[in-house]
């Protein structure tokens, strides 16, 4: 285990390799010492204040550090930790257009479907 990294996270089978990436981007950047706090990622619910599933429901998003990180508020995170994550195909909410969620980051639609196809053909 490094820092709050835990060992066993229960998610999208699609979002392993690219979140291990993350991972290890932060690690060898050295901006593993920014993350304080796993927010968790499988979680089944709605999108806050709308009908709609969280990507959390599918387990293909992540949150980090939330306490310093709240719905529609300035992020705590530096743009290095933001590119350990952009890097290897997350989108982050702290660019969403309609409500800032800095503390979210969630698998593009293109980095979820070349993972599926690549496990799809096990390559």
């Amino acid at each position: 285990e490094i820092g709050v990294i835990p060992k066993k996270i229960y998610c999208n089978k699609a979002m392993v390799k690219p979140l291990e990436a993350a991972f290890r981007n932060l690690i060898t950047t050295g901006y593993v010492k920014e993350l304080k706090t796993w927010d968790g990622v499988f979680n089944i619910r709605n999108i806050r204040g709308r009908a709609t599933p969280s990507l959390h429901s599918y387990g293909a998003a992540c949150d980090v550090n939330a306490a310093w990180n709240q719905l529609g508020k300035p992020t705590s995170l530096t743009a290095g930790f933001v590119k350990c994550f952009t890097d290897v195909g997350f989108n982050w909410g702290g660019n969403f257009k309609s409500r800032i969620d800095s503390q979210h980051f969630e698998l593009s639609l293109e980095t979820f479907l070349s993972e599926m196809e690549r496990l799809r053909t096990n390559k």
